[in-house]
C-alpha cells in the first residue's frame, strides 16, 4: 500500500525522497525492520491475552528433561508470525504481483488450518485437534491452487534468450529475448541444469504433450504437504522451527533476488524469472517474523507457535522454492525438516515391522522425532537446538553453492 502511495507522490508531485520506494532493496529492508517491530510490540500483549484465556499447551509426560515445566505455556503464538509477515508485505510489496498474491494466499490458507487445529486442542480441549484427513485435504487444496496458478497463469514466465544458432535458452543471456510460459526447474550441480517438465512425456508423442500437468501439480501438492508437515514435526523444542526457518528464509531471499535480477541471473548463468524479485520483500518479512518470534520462543519459551505457525512457515518455504524453480534443492535446504520427517516414518515403520515379525515392537531411536532422541541421550534442549541451527546453516551454504558449482 505504501508502495503505491509513494509512487503516486513521486510521479505526481516529485517530492524528494519518495522515489526510494521504487527500489526493492529499500522496501525489503523496511519490511524486515517492520516485521521485527511488530513481533516485538504485539508479542507480549498477545502472550498475556493467551495466558488470561488459559490458552496453554497441554503436555503429555514422555519422560523428557524439563518437559513438564512447559505445561501451561501459551500456544497459538504463530499469530505473531502471521501478523509480522502479512502487515509488512501489505505495506511494502506490489500487491498486483502474481507471486506476492500466491504467497499471501499460502500464508493465510495454512495459517487458518493451523489455527483451527490449535483452537480445537486448547479451547475445545480436544487433544486430537483437527482430524488429520482435514489437514491433508487443506494442504492438497493449497497445492492444487498453487500448482494450477504456476502451470496455467500467463503471468508466470521465464525469460528465454535467442542464441546465435537460433536456439532458445533460459541462460546465456543475449540482447534478444522473450518471456515465455515454460515449466522448467533447476537441477542442482548439473552443467546444463534445466529440467523441462514438458519433456517428461515427449517420448509418448505429440498427443501426450499436455500430460505433464498431471505430473507437475501432484508434485506441487507433495512438496507443500511434505515441507509443511516437516516444519510441524520440527516444532518440538524451543526455538528450533523458528530459527531453522529463518536460516532457510535468508537463503530463499538470496535466490529470489538473483533470479529476479536480469544482470545477476546473467552473471550467475541461471534462469531469470520476471517479477520474482518482488518476493525479496516477502522473504525479508518472513525472516524478520521468525527472528522476532524467537525473542519469545527461545529457551525457555514464553510462547509456542503451535500449528498456526508451523504449518504456515512450512508452506511458505515450499511455495517460495517452487516459484523460483528450486524445488529439487528442498531436500538439501530443508534437510532438518526432511530428517525429522524421516525419523518419524522410519521409527513407526520399523516398530510395526518388528511387532509383526517378532511379536514385539522395537525402536531404532530412543524416541522420534530426532530431536527427542537426543534429549533421551541426555543432551540439553538448548544445545540440541544450537547444533541443529549449525547444521541448517551448513545446508544453506551448500544450497547457495549450487549457484556456481556445477
Amino acid at each position: 500500500m505504501l508502495y503505491y502511495l509513494f509512487t503516486y507522490l513521486y510521479k505526481t508531485y516529485h517530492i524528494p525522497g519518495t522515489g526510494v520506494f521504487q527500489y526493492t532493496t529499500f522496501r525489503a529492508a523496511m519490511a524486515v525492520v517492520t516485521s521485527l517491530i511488530i513481533a516485538q510490540y504485539f508479542g507480549k500483549p498477545l502472550i498475556k491475552a493467551l495466558q488470561r484465556r488459559q490458552i496453554g499447551e497441554g503436555i503429555r509426560d514422555l519422560g523428557l528433561q524439563g518437559q513438564m515445566e512447559k505445561k501451561g505455556t501459551p500456544t497459538m503464538g504463530g499469530l505473531i508470525i502471521l501478523l509480522a509477515i502479512l502487515v509488512p508485505v501489505l505495506l511494502f510489496a506490489k500487491l498486483d504481483n502474481i507471486y506476492i498474491v500466491l504467497m499471501i494466499l499460502s500464508t493465510v490458507w495454512l495459517g487458518l488450518i493451523g489455527f483451527i487445529d490449535d483452537y480445537i486442542k486448547v479451547v475445545k480441549k480436544d487433544k486430537e485437534g483437527l482430524a488429520g484427513r482435514f489437514k491433508v485435504l487443506g494442504q492438497i487444496g493449497l497445492g492444487l491452487t498453487v500448482g494450477w496458478v504456476l502451470f496455467f497463469s500467463n503471468e508466470v514466465t521465464v525469460r528465454q534468450y535467442l542464441l546465435p544458432n537460433g536456439d532458445l535458452s533460459a541462460v546465456d543471456a543475449s540482447t534478444v529475448y522473450q518471456d515465455v510460459k515454460l515449466m522448467i526447474t533447476t537441477i542442482p550441480f548439473a552443467k546444463n541444469n534445466e529440467l523441462n517438465y514438458g519433456n517428461l512425456f515427449s517420448y509418448a508423442g505429440p498427443y501426450f504433450n499436455g500430460l505433464y500437468s498431471l505430473l507437475y501439480i501432484p508434485i506441487v501438492i507433495l512438496i507443500i504437504t511434505a515441507v509443511s508437515n516437516g516444519a510441524n514435526i520440527t516444532d518440538g523444542l524451543d526455538g528450533l522451527a523458528a530459527g531453522t526457518s529463518a536460516i532457510i528464509g535468508i537463503t530463499l531471499a538470496i535466490f529470489c533476488f538473483v533470479s529476479g535480477n536480469a544482470l545477476l541471473a546473467d552473471y550467475l548463468d541461471i534462469m531469470y524469472i520476471p517479477n520474482s524479485g518482488e518476493l525479496v520483500i516477502f522473504c525479508t518479512a518472513f525472516v524478520g517474523a521468525c527472528v522476532g518470534f524467537l525473542w519469545y520462543n527461545s529457551y525457555p519459551a514464553q510462547v509456542f507457535m503451535g500449528d498456526t505457525g508451523s504449518l504456515a512457515i512450512g508452506g511458505i518455504i515450499a511455495v517460495l522454492a517452487l516459484i523460483v524453480r528450486k524445488e529439487l534443492l528442498i531436500p538439501v535446504l530443508c534437510g532438518i525438516f526432511l530428517v525429522e520427517n524421516l525419523s518419524v516414518m522410519v521409527q513407526v515403520s520399523w516398530f510395526k515391522y518388528t511387532k509383526r515379525k517378532y511379536g514385539e515392537g522395537r525402536r531404532l531411536l530412543r524416541m522420534s522425532p530426532l530431536h527427542h532422541h537426543y534429549q533421551k541421550l541426555g543432551y540439553h534442549e538448548s544445545k540440541i537446538v544450537s547444533r541443529f541451527w549449525i547444521v541448517g546453516i551448513m545446508l544453506a551454504v551448500i544450497t547457495l553453492v549450487t549457484l556456481k558449482l556445477r
